[in-house]
């Protein structure tokens, strides 16, 4: 976490620098300052800053070494238990399936009829898959 830190913190500095130089370059050489690319460089600056804070915080309140970062720790030593997925589970594909066909109804041609169509597809998927484990074989 410390290493993840520094980067952040060097990424803030860099950000800030060329925010700074990109500004300054734009007047000198267009009389002008280019708003949008000076406003995306600094604020990308204070993304990176407020990720740098929040790791620096995150590692004070832990107030110990994480596996991460021991020098003799094995990739497995820091494998976190992330959760139960299904691997036999079709809601994902049917949702994913429906979420397209409600997008391609609003960008080919303003279709509105077929986003209204799919629509219901995407409740009933949300619906299954939230709760597959509620019936069927796999009923808890």
């Amino acid at each position: 976490m410390k290493s993840n830190v520094v980067i952040f913190s060097i990424l803030t500095g860099y950000f800030l620098l060329i925010g700074i130089v990109y500004t300054s370059w734009n007047l000198i050489v267009h009389g002008y300052v280019e708003w949008a690319g000076s406003i995306a460089i600094l604020l990308s600056g204070g993304l990176t800053a407020f990720i740098a804070s929040y790791l620096a915080l995150t590692r004070k309140k832990q107030g110990g070494v994480l596996v991460e970062d021991l020098e003799h720790a094995d990739i497995d030593d820091g494998d976190p238990e992330i959760g139960e997925f299904s691997p036999w589970s079709w809601w994902p594909l049917f949702l994913a399936f429906s979420v397209a066909l409600v997008i391609l109804g609003m960008c080919i041609g303003f279709n509105f009829w077929l986003s209204y169509i799919s629509l219901p597809l995407v409740v009933v998927a949300i619906v299954g898959w939230v709760f597959e484990y509620y019936r069927g074989h796999f009923a808890r």
